[in-house]
């Protein structure tokens, strides 16, 4: 059997996540098994989205859990590491810069990719597997800056569209009703003439929690009415309420309820009626991607 080792840092508007995942070739199937993830709360969308300036104070954080990560990265040697960042980076104007700093004093190169190419790497990670080739789909990541949509009808791409709607920006009151009024018009569009039998899957921690939440396991069908009245129940509860009484950690027991309204909104602008939420990310695509990128380069040796 052989067995390789790939790192991935995801730079999300919310949290920062090392995920170390070991890969298992034994000459018939290929496993993909996490060996340890590490999620710091950071919060780096807040001040980026509403200042577009990542802060003297949040540079540290972010300065010191990248050390941290690094140290980590030195215990564990992996073949290969990713790191990316979206929207939070995207939107500072001084996310280059510390960029350019974690370079200088940590070694890790950190790539800034666009909303595309964030759901192309969640799509890198067997999001096929996941569909029947009768029936189309929305795939849905949520996160703290934005929201990736992407129809898929027949295992191939209709098409794609980023948005510039996230829990976070839901939060500062930072996303306009023209925003709201685009997603929904680029849903009943897209979606047009294929509702009959659509269903969202969705990626991220906020829909994994929903899943929890619904004593759903991965995979299982979550129906509309179910998400929007656990939407609802999250939204009549005080953040401490869900903390003590839902056992929710603190940087998700805000931004819990925002996700659910994009949830609902999703589901009831495309008509479908059953989310669907596989134990995918973005974090779980970049390893797969440097998975396939070693074995593409063993090829040509």
């Amino acid at each position: 059997m052989n067995t390789y080792q790939f790192a991935a840092i995801d730079i999300g508007s919310n949290a920062v996540r090392l995920l170390i995942s070991n890969v298992f070739e034994d000459g018939v199937n290929l496993t993909f098994k996490k060996q340890s993830l590490v999620r710091v709360p950071v919060r780096l969308g807040a001040d980026a989205f509403l200042n577009k300036h990542i802060p003297a104070k949040k540079e540290e954080d972010f300065l010191n859990t990248m050390h941290a990560f690094k140290s980590l990265l030195k215990v564990y040697r992996p073949l290969n590491l990713r790191a990316i960042a979206t929207s939070a980076f995207r939107e500072a104007a001084n996310g280059d810069e510390i960029v350019s700093r974690v370079l200088e004093e940590t070694g890790i190169r950190i790539e800034i990719i666009s909303g595309k190419e964030e759901a192309e790497v969640v799509y890198a990670n067997g999001l096929r597997d996941n569909m029947d080739a009768d029936r189309s789909y929305i795939y849905m990541d949520v996160g703290g800056g934005s929201t990736e949509l992407t129809l898929f009808h027949n295992h191939n791409v209709v098409d794609s569209r980023s948005f510039n709607i996230g829990s976070i920006r839901i939060l500062m009151n930072s996303v306009t009703e023209n925003e709201w009024s685009e997603m929904k018009l680029w849903l009943k569009s897209t979606c047009e003439n294929v509702s009959d039998n659509l269903a969202v899957i969705g990626s991220g921690g906020n829909i994994n929690k929903y899943c929890k939440l619904l004593m759903k396991e991965y995979g299982e069908e979550l129906k509309y009415d179910e998400v929007y009245h656990l939407y609802k129940r999250l939204k009549s509860m005080s953040t401490e309420e869900r903390i003590q009484k839902l056992f929710l950690n603190p940087d998700r027991a805000d931004v819990i309820v925002p996700a659910g309204k994009i949830f609902s909104n999703v589901m009831k602008w495309s008509e479908s009626k059953v989310a669907i939420v596989p134990k995918i990310g973005v974090s779980d695509g970049v390893i797969r991607m440097l998975y396939n990128q070693m074995k593409l380069e063993q090829s040509f040796q």
